[in-house]
């Protein structure tokens, strides 16, 4: 009975520092609508194991710590794509956590507020300040999580990339509680996976686009969240993933590229010739995409990240 008792007790330490979670605003998200009525569900109607999450309205992020053993001081923070509709919170978010955390590297997993206008005033803002808000919590807390405040990263899928992306383009727009703080809201590096960079008519994604910042669109918006169009001398290194045959068209992580270069600035892509949308981990095995978080391992190593 003693030794059931200890495992039971185990199997809940162990699930309670899995699901270690931290609000970012502990009294009430920026922006706000009172009595919107929407609550927080998932929206999943397909048998894949994929969380859809959608209304967030306390946007958090999920703690993955490392073996103390482990720990080399580096962090990332992990964006779930979903098109800024919905958050793939376990496919592009969890799992990751969880990789990242086995290889040494605290990660955590941004549950971001999407941009519903019938919750939130000025919506197209409020990603990109949970992402702005995250950073500088890290930075101002490293000492709490043993992370070198020097070596945050930040990582998205699709139109999670793209705020990754617009994270690392526009950290000098600070948005909401963000203009009072000194510290730092630059990442230290960057992982685009299959990224959403353009809001441009030619290889723009549109539905991410329209979610973020239309239907009414003005040609200034386009440019802002354009982040091609917003690389300098100051965006960090990168590491980017994409398919061929991807809808969300490859040209999206060429464009990047091209433009992190014009500044000499790092960064590696990875394109291959299939594997389409939202491949998380890459499980097939049969894909080509299978071994690309190898590739990313490797990244991480030779940029001394792990």
């Amino acid at each position: 009975m003693r030794i059931l008792l200890v495992l039971i007790l185990l199997s809940s330490f162990q699930l309670m520092a899995q699901s270690e979670e931290i609000l970012l605003y502990p009294s009430s998200a920026p922006g706000l609508i009172a009595d919107h009525g929407l609550v927080e569900e998932d929206l999943s109607t397909k048998n894949d194991g994929i969380v859809r999450l959608r209304n967030v309205s306390e946007p958090s992020l999920r703690v993955y710590r490392p073996k103390k053993a482990k720990v080399n001081g580096t962090s990332v923070i992990i964006c779930p794509g979903g098109g800024y509709s919905i958050l793939a919170i376990n496919h592009e978010g969890y799992n990751f956590g969880e990789w990242f955390a086995e290889r040494g590297i605290t990660a955590f997993v941004l549950k971001y507020r999407l941009p519903q206008a019938e919750m939130f005033s000025h919506k197209e803002i409020r990603p990109l300040e949970d992402a702005q808000t995250a950073i500088a919590y890290l930075r101002t807390h490293a000492s709490d999580f043993n992370i070198d405040p020097e070596k945050i990263g930040i990582m998205g899928f699709s139109a999670g990339g793209h705020l990754a992306a617009t994270a690392s383009t526009l950290f000098n727009w600070r948005i909401g509680e963000n203009k009072k703080t000194e510290v730092s809201l630059r990442p230290d590096f960057s992982i685009l996976v299959y990224p959403v960079v353009s809001f441009n008519d030619k290889f723009g994604h549109s539905g991410s686009r329209k979610n973020l910042i239309g239907p009414e669109l003005k040609i200034k918006d386009i440019e802002q969240f354009s982040n091609e169009l917003q690389v300098t001398k100051d965006t960090p290194p990168a590491f980017l993933v994409h398919a061929y045959n991807d809808p969300v068209k490859m040209e999206n992580s060429l464009a990047y590229v091209t433009a992190l270069r014009t500044f000499n600035i790092p960064a590696e892509l990875h394109l291959y010739e299939k594997g389409g949308h939202g491949f998380g981990m890459g499980t097939n095995k049969r894909s080509p995409v299978a071994k690309w978080t190898e590739r990313l391992e490797e990244w991480l190593v030779n940029n001394k990240l792990r």
